[in-house]
């Protein structure tokens, strides 16, 4: 997984986002849905034991095992249902946030987006949407990412706007690719760039930034 976020390995993606003509639509893969049902030979047991005008101990013992097994049986298939609305909540909880980026693919539409939001709007454990966050994976007609990449910190601009910091390192990214490599810029003429920009940033944020972009210094960015 690298700094965009992207599955650099197959992986199996849990949603598929698609863009029907302006409309975003979501649909969780089937692996995550099971159709499950209770046996009918179970019911079929259960009916036939209760039509017997007759029952010895033996038939009785039997009538509260299938009726424990079927029990059990519609408590799974419970929690696999609820199991499906959480995941379809968060998902579509994120997807309505991050609305712009699923129509543009553009990284900079990313808004800042935490647990706490999501956790919000969905009325879940910010536990719960951590766990989804780290574990799942939803496809797109960008390409696959895992859900932990739509959430980051916020930064401010001059005008008080919150802005996403992956929209800054994309910008800060942009800026050193453009730069004259016979004379990159330092950290101080970064910030100094970005500052122009509206951006309220310090320059050891500037260089945070640069590192977790995997870009050296100037001086190791310099060629002859």
């Amino acid at each position: 997984m690298g700094e965009t976020g992207r599955a650099e390995s197959y992986v199996v993606p849990d949603f598929f986002i698609y863009n029907n003509a302006g409309k975003l639509e979501l649909t969780l893969n089937n692996k995550n849905a099971p159709d499950l049902r209770i046996s009918e030979g179970y019911r079929d047991m259960l009916r036939e034991y209760d039509r017997g005008s007759k029952k010895d101990k033996r038939q009785k013992e039997a009538v509260i095992f299938i009726k424990q097994k079927i029990d059990a049986a519609k408590w799974f298939i419970d929690a696999i249902k609820q199991r499906h609305n959480t995941l379809m909540n968060t998902m579509e909880a994120i997807m309505n946030y991050q609305h712009a980026f699923f129509i543009s693919g553009d990284e900079t539409d990313l808004r800042p987006m935490i647990l706490k939001h999501i956790a919000e709007e969905t009325s879940l454990d910010i536990s719960t949407v951590s766990r989804v966050a780290n574990s799942k994976f939803v496809q797109t007609e960008f390409g696959t990412y895992r859900l932990k990449f739509f959430f980051s910190e916020s930064l401010q601009t001059d005008s008080g706007e919150e802005v996403s910091t992956r929209e800054v390192k994309k910008i800060l990214s942009d800026i050193i690719e453009a730069e004259d490599k016979k004379h990159p810029y330092s950290d101080e003429k970064l910030t100094e760039m970005l500052q122009e920009k509206g951006y309220n940033i310090a320059r050891r944020t500037v260089a945070k930034y640069r590192e977790q972009l995997n870009i050296s210094v100037a001086r190791l960015r310099k060629e002859l």
